[in-house]
């Protein structure tokens, strides 16, 4: 399998259960539940759904008999199954080099012992995962979820001693925050995800993009990869929760290599990524953007580098605008509670900025998960509920520059004691708060055109001969295609072999003067699925430089002639 592809045939295993299931009879949802009602309620929201029944019959009977003798009784119990379908296929030099189809299925599950205002929800008391049968036996899942059940609560007990100890050497009392949020119970259910593939169409188009290295005697790598995910997430809780949720996500990438003569590597790796197969592009798309990426790469290869230094006003194009947000902002609007002991509200570069300013104030930040189409194409960061059974909905974070808000799970920060519907996990992983839709637009925009002309005239007024725009980035500080922007006639010059500088949170506040009326959305390749609109962006002053590190050497000969006769077999006449 290509090591590229993500694999998640991997099943961690449990140990042995060393414990029996009691017979003492406890609920683990609030104690003025009817447990009855709620197994009721449960199974009905079920249905014949054979993964949803085994993990609601199996959380109803860990609910009233799992004890043991020296732990406390559970009071929250969660499963969550990620069902996984994934198709993967990698073409290079017009051959197929690598598919594959995996399908797999995943529990975590959390047993918290102690209440919600301090639990061992900590260490290895953050779940039990295991692999599940990927077939509709009832009775074979349920001793799957039994098995998980056991070892997250014997791994429960210990955390929470561990934590208790732990929390005795601060002589401060720390800031009193919850371990967990309370939340309503939610039922949703929904069909399953299932793939849409064609794979003989879809290994042929990436065979004939591959096969135009052909067309460049100087490129050294031309890849392309399709790789086609179906998710299903089941959830059941002991607080009366049962959701399903489907999500597909389909991707196309490419990725290009060259040389320039000083030996500089020159890549792209532009990709698409939807949500639903009918957006899947199509082999003339595909081909017609292979052809651009390789004379992006040729155009490269001829340009000459960047000045040495440059400190001066840079437009940012919505592309590469995307990736600013998402790392910039995006890292670091996160309710994430920090460990026991570490000082700020949460983690990231905002941990002491709430109710402070942290952009312009005509910028307005929003995370809407409820949000499922932008520039024309499905957002495969859009979801009803998140992976803690928390309905989604719009969080503005920045209004006017100020940050009124985090992004928050049912693990409560300083300020934020309930969760906002941003609880989101990948298959066997906890939840962490993450973004989904996130937007960034101003109050104030302007045409693309007249940020350009904003930019030559900043520059006129500095005496620059030119100022920068950033179409790409291949990393928050490295340009692939950077361009100059002459201030004489406005016509822009293709340069390679640059870094930025400054283009950091402090920079977003106090160097960006305008955003532009142009949004691009962008679905991003994170292990979570989420999408990121922002218009282009205009800062007054930032650092261009060129990148100095030593460069790769050619190949010492020349590659194989493309067009030629063919090779004499070993003992030929």
């Amino acid at each position: 399998m290509n090591p590229r592809f993500r694999s998640f045939a991997r099943v961690i295993r449990v140990s042995a259960p060393i414990i029996a299931l009691s017979l003492l009879p406890a609920a683990a949802q609030s104690p003025t539940a009817n447990p009855k009602a709620v197994l009721a309620s449960q199974l009905q929201a079920a249905g014949s759904n054979p993964i949803l029944k085994a993990m609601v019959e199996e959380m109803d009977r860990s609910k009233s008999q799992l004890q043991m003798e020296d732990i406390a009784r559970p009071y929250y119990i969660e499963y969550r199954v990620s069902d996984i379908d994934q198709y993967g296929s990698d073409a290079a030099f017009g051959s197929i080099r690598s598919r594959s189809r995996v399908r797999v299925r995943i529990v975590r599950a959390v047993v918290r012992v102690g209440d919600y205002k301090q639990d061992s929800y900590f260490g290895r008391g953050m779940g039990t995962v295991a692999g599940v049968p990927i077939g509709d036996d009832v009775m074979a899942l349920r001793h799957a979820l039994w098995l998980a059940t056991d070892e997250a609560y014997k791994a429960a007990g210990e955390a929470l001693a561990e934590k208790q100890a732990m929390l005795k050497q601060f002589s401060a009392p720390l800031t009193p925050v919850d371990d967990f949020a309370r939340s309503e119970p939610l039922q949703s259910t929904a069909a399953s995800a299932r793939l849409d593939v064609n794979e003989s169409k879809t290994e042929h188009a990436l065979c004939a993009a591959s096969a135009l290295y052909k067309d460049d005697p100087d490129l050294q790598v031309l890849t392309a990869t399709a790789q086609f995910t179906a998710t299903t997430e089941y959830f059941v809780n002991s607080e009366g929760s049962v959701t399903s949720q489907g999500r597909t996500r389909y991707l196309v990438s490419l990725n290009g290599m060259t040389q320039a003569k000083d030996g500089m590597i020159l890549e792209r790796s532009p990709y698409t990524l939807t949500g639903t197969a009918s957006e899947i592009p199509t082999e003339e798309k595909i081909l017609n953007d292979t052809r651009q990426m390789m004379a992006t790469l040729k155009a490269l290869r001829e340009a000459p580098i960047v000045e040495e230094e440059y400190r001066g006003p840079v437009l940012i194009s919505p592309d590469a605008a995307d990736d600013v947000v998402a790392t910039l902002l995006g890292e670091n609007i996160l309710g994430r509670k920090p460990a026991p002991g570490r000082s700020g509200r949460t983690v990231g570069q905002f941990a002491s900025s709430y109710k402070s300013r942290v952009l312009p104030p005509f910028v307005v930040v929003t995370d809407d998960p409820t949000r499922t189409q932008a520039s024309h194409m499905t957002l495969t960061g859009s979801y009803t509920f998140d992976d803690e059974a928390v309905r989604a909905r719009e969080v503005t974070v920045v209004d006017k520059g100020q940050l009124v808000n985090f992004l928050t799970s049912r693990q409560p920060i300083e300020d934020f004691p309930a969760s906002n519907g941003h609880g989101r996990a990948s298959g066997g992983a906890p939840p962490l708060p993450y973004y989904s839709v996130l937007e960034l637009k101003g109050t104030e925009s302007s045409s693309p055109e007249d940020l350009k002309q904003r930019l030559i005239q900043m520059c006129k007024d500095q005496g620059k001969e030119y100022g920068y725009r950033i179409e790409t980035l291949g990393g928050l500080n490295s340009p692939r295609l950077l361009y100059k922007v002459w201030v004489k006639d406005g016509h822009e010059e293709l340069v390679r072999g640059a870094l930025l500088g400054e283009l950091d949170i402090r920079g977003m506040r106090n160097d960006l003067i305008a955003v532009g009326n142009d949004p691009l959305a962008s679905n991003r390749l994170v292990n979570l699925p989420a999408s990121v609109i922002s218009p282009s962006l205009l800062f007054d002053e930032l650092e261009v430089r060129r990148d100095d590190r030593p460069k790769a050497k050619l190949p010492e000969y020349p590659a194989p002639p493309i067009t030629g006769g063919m090779t004499r077999a070993a003992g030929a006449q």
